[in-house]
C-alpha cells in the first residue's frame, strides 16, 4: 500500500500598490481587493494626474480602517506636496479637491487585516484665485477659468498704477499674468459729467512730491454747477499754492487762491458755470514733502505709469516708466535707479510722457491725440500720423473728442499718403462719431491757425483706432413687417439704392430709399411699414368750396362739397370715408364736379315745355326749334 501525502507550497502575491492614474475620472481602492490575507505590511501610493488646467477631485466612497491604518491625500506641486486630508477626518462622502493637476493618495497598514478605503476621482476645471481689490478702486472678473481676465479701475482722483487687465494663464496650478495694480492719486485729470466725487492731491494719503504743476477740469452736466466742498488742505506755508478757477481755463476768474486767503471757506466754493479749473503747484526745494531716511523720493511721470522693484524707494530700487497709448517719452531715462546711501538719489531725472505731433504706428489699437493733449496745441502746427494694420483688415476710427478752432483742420485719408482719398475734413466742434476706412492705412493730419491760439484744457482731439475685418460691402438690410425690399444690385457695394414698399393698406414710415454710401454705411434708418388708419385727401373741387368732419380724414369722417353759384352737383356732394378691409380706408364716393349753369340754355328748354300746349289760328303746333 502506497500513500502518498501531497503539499502545495503557498504564494502570497504581490499587491500592485503602485499606481500612476491618468484617466479624467476613475476609482481607487486601497489596498486593492485580493484573495489572499497573508501579507503582514501593505505600502500603497496612487498618483492620479490629469489635464494642465484641471485639479482632481477626489471623493470618499467607502471607508472601514483599522486602528494604525494610515490614508493621507496630498497635492503635488512643483515636487513638494501639501497635505490636503488624512484618516482623522475620513468619513463617507468627504471631498477632497487639489489645486495643482495631480494628487497623490498613500496608504499605510502594518495589520495582517488591513481596513480599506474605495474613493472616486474626476477632473474638474481649476481657476485662479479671485484677484485683490485695489485701495480706491475696484476689480471685476469675466471669468477665474484659464481666458479669464480681471478689470481694475480707479475712483475718481486716482490713477492707475499696473495693467488695467491680468488674464487667467493655464498652469498646473492657473496663475494671473501680473501683480494686481495700485490706485494712485494722480497730478490732474480731466473728468466730464461729474455728479459727486473726489480730488486729492499725488500719493495721497502720503504726502505729495516737489516740483509739481498739477490742472484738474472738472465738468458739471449741461445746466447744472459744480460745488466744491474742502476735506482736508496741508499746503506747504509760502511754497506750494492750490488756484481754484471759475471755468475751463488756467486763465478763467479765480475762486480760491491759497496765497490769498488764510482760511478756508467752511461753506465752500460754487461755480457760476458748470466747469472748474484747478491748478496745484509745489515748490522744487522739496520741503513740502517728508522722506524716510535712506530712501529716494518717489518718482512721478505724467500721463504715464511706473513698475519699481521696491515701492519703498530705498537704495538700490530701479524703476522703470512707460507712457500711457498716444504719448511718447521725452528727456529723462526710461529706467532710473536710486542711487548713494549716504545722500540718496535717483542718477537720472524722470522722463516726461508727451502727446507729440505726427508718428507712424504699426499697433492693431491705440490712440491719437492732438499735440500736448490734454493741455493746449501750438498755433502754426502741420502734423501727420501713418496708421497701418494688417494688409488683409481695415481700420476703425472712433473720434471720441474733437474741438479744435474753427480754422484749424483735422483731416482723414483713405491711405498711406495725402494723395489717397479723403475720408473726411473737420474744423470747429463736433460731437462722437466713428469712421471707416477701405484699406490697412489711414493717413490723418492735423494743421493749426498760424494766426490764432487756441487756450483752455481739453482743446484738441481725441482718436481712438481699432484693426477690424475687411468688409467692401455694406451690411444686409433686414426685411420689414408688412412689407418687402428690393435691391439695385446683388452685391450692396457702394452706391447700391435699396427699396422698401408695404402690402395694400400699410404705407412706409421714414425714408423708402436707403443708400450704400462710400464709407460702408447706409445713408439713413431702416423704415417701417404701418397700417393706414385714414384716407387720402381727395382734393378740392373746382367752382366749390368744401365743409370738414374734423382735421384728419380718419374712418368715419365726411366731406361735403358746395358748388359756388351758378354752378350746379355733378355727382354725390358727400363723401365718407370708411375701411375696406386689408385694402385700407377708402372714400365712399368718387369726387362731384361743379357745371356751370347756361341761362339760354334753360330759357330754350321752357319753350319746349310750354309752347306745345299753344295753338295758332290754322291749328298747327309750334315746336322748339
Amino acid at each position: 500500500l502506497l500513500v502518498c501525502y501531497c503539499y502545495a507550497a503557498v504564494v502570497v502575491p504581490a499587491v500592485p500598490c503602485q499606481l500612476n492614474l491618468t484617466g479624467p475620472e476613475g476609482y481607487i481602492e486601497a489596498p486593492p481587493h485580493t484573495n489572499s490575507a497573508f501579507y503582514f505590511t501593505t505600502d500603497c501610493n496612487y498618483i492620479v494626474t490629469v489635464y494642465t488646467g484641471y485639479g482632481v477631485e477626489v471623493q470618499v466612497m467607502n471607508v472601514n480602517l483599522s486602528e494604525g491604518d494610515k490614508v493621507i491625500f496630498e497635492d503635488v506641486l512643483n515636487s513638494e506636496n501639501t497635505v490636503l486630508a488624512n484618516e482623522s477626518i475620513l468619513m463617507r462622502g468627504l471631498v477632497v479637491r487639489s489645486h495643482s493637476n495631480q494628487i497623490s493618495i498613500r496608504f499605510h497598514s502594518i495589520n495582517p487585516q488591513a481596513g480599506a478605503v474605495l474613493v472616486r476621482y474626476q477632473a474638474f476645471v481649476l481657476s485662479c484665485v479671485f484677484p485683490k481689490q485695489p485701495l480706491y478702486g475696484d476689480v471685476s472678473v469675466s471669468s477665474l477659468h484659464s481666458g479669464g481676465q480681471a478689470f481694475f479701475s480707479c475712483l475718481t482722483g486716482y490713477k492707475l498704477q499696473g495693467s488695467s487687465v491680468l488674464t487667467c494663464r493655464n498652469s498646473s496650478t492657473p496663475y494671473w499674468s501680473g501683480k494686481e495694480p495700485k490706485c494712485l492719486a494722480a497730478c490732474g485729470g480731466l473728468v466730464r459729467n461729474i455728479t459727486v466725487g473726489r480730488i486729492v492731491s499725488p500719493g495721497f494719503p502720503s504726502n505729495y512730491s516737489n516740483n509739481l504743476t498739477c490742472h484738474w477740469l472738472l465738468e458739471a452736466p449741461e445746466g447744472q454747477r459744480l460745488h466744491i466742498h474742502f476735506e482736508k488742505v496741508a499746503l506747504a506755508e509760502d511754497d506750494d499754492r492750490l488756484l481754484i478757477k471759475n471755468g475751463n481755463s488756467i486763465n478763467a476768474a479765480v475762486l480760491y487762491d491759497s496765497y490769498e486767503v488764510e482760511y478756508l471757506p467752511n461753506e465752500g466754493l460754487l461755480s457760476t458755470s458748470r466747469q472748474l479749473f484747478i491748478e496745484l503747484t509745489t515748490d522744487a526745494t522739496g520741503t513740502s514733502t517728508a522722506f524716510a531716511a535712506g530712501h529716494c523720493y518717489e518718482p512721478f511721470v505724467k500721463y504715464g505709469n511706473m513698475t519699481s522693484t521696491d515701492n519703498t524707494w530705498s537704495v538700490g530700487a530701479v524703476v522703470e516708466f512707460a507712457c500711457d497709448p498716444g504719448y511718447t517719452l521725452e528727456q529723462g531715462s526710461v529706467t532710473i535707479e536710486c542711487m548713494d546711501p549716504n545722500n540718496p538719489q535717483w542718477n537720472e531725472t524722470e522722463p516726461a510722457c508727451r502727446a507729440v505731433c505726427s508718428g507712424e504706428i504699426t499697433d492693431s489699437a491705440g490712440v491719437v491725440l492732438s499735440p500736448n493733449w490734454p493741455e493746449s496745441y501750438d498755433k502754426g502746427q502741420d502734423c501727420i500720423w501713418g496708421i497701418h494694420v494688417e494688409e488683409d483688415k481695415r481700420i476703425m476710427l472712433d473720434i471720441q473728442v474733437l474741438n479744435i478752432g474753427k480754422n484749424d483742420l483735422l483731416t482723414f485719408y483713405d491711405g498711406d499718403d495725402l494723395t489717397a482719398k479723403l475720408l473726411g475734413q473737420y474744423g470747429g466742434s463736433k460731437s462722437h462719431f466713428k469712421l471707416y476706412t477701405s484699406t490697412a492705412d489711414v493717413t490723418i493730419q492735423f494743421q493749426s491757425d498760424p494766426a490764432t491760439n487756441v487756450y483752455g484744457y481739453g482743446n484738441g482731439f481725441v482718436v481712438h483706432f481699432f484693426e477690424v475685418a475687411r468688409n467692401d460691402t455694406c451690411p444686409e438690410l433686414p426685411e420689414i413687417s408688412n412689407g418687402w425690399k428690393s435691391t439695385s444690385h446683388p452685391e450692396l457695394v457702394q452706391g447700391t439704392v435699396v427699396t422698401y414698399q408695404c402690402y395694400p393698406g400699410y404705407q412706409v414710415v421714414g425714408s423708402e430709399l436707403l443708400m450704400c454710401q462710400w464709407d460702408l454705411t447706409w445713408s439713413g434708418d431702416l423704415p417701417s411699414c404701418e397700417r393706414v388708419v385714414s384716407c387720402t385727401d381727395p382734393g378740392k373741387v373746382e367752382h366749390s368750396r368744401r365743409v370738414l368732419s374734423g382735421t384728419h380724414f380718419t374712418v368715419g369722417s365726411t366731406i361735403q362739397y358746395i358748388c359756388n353759384k351758378g354752378f350746379t352737383l355733378s355727382g354725390n356732394s358727400l363723401l365718407t370715408c370708411f375701411s375696406r378691409g386689408s385694402s385700407g380706408p377708402r372714400w365712399s364716393q368718387k369726387l362731384p364736379r361743379c357745371l356751370f349753369i347756361c341761362k339760354l340754355c334753360l330759357m330754350g328748354l321752357y319753350v319746349a315745355i310750354v309752347l306745345p300746349k299753344m295753338k295758332s289760328k290754322e291749328g298747327v303746333s309750334l315746336h322748339k326749334r
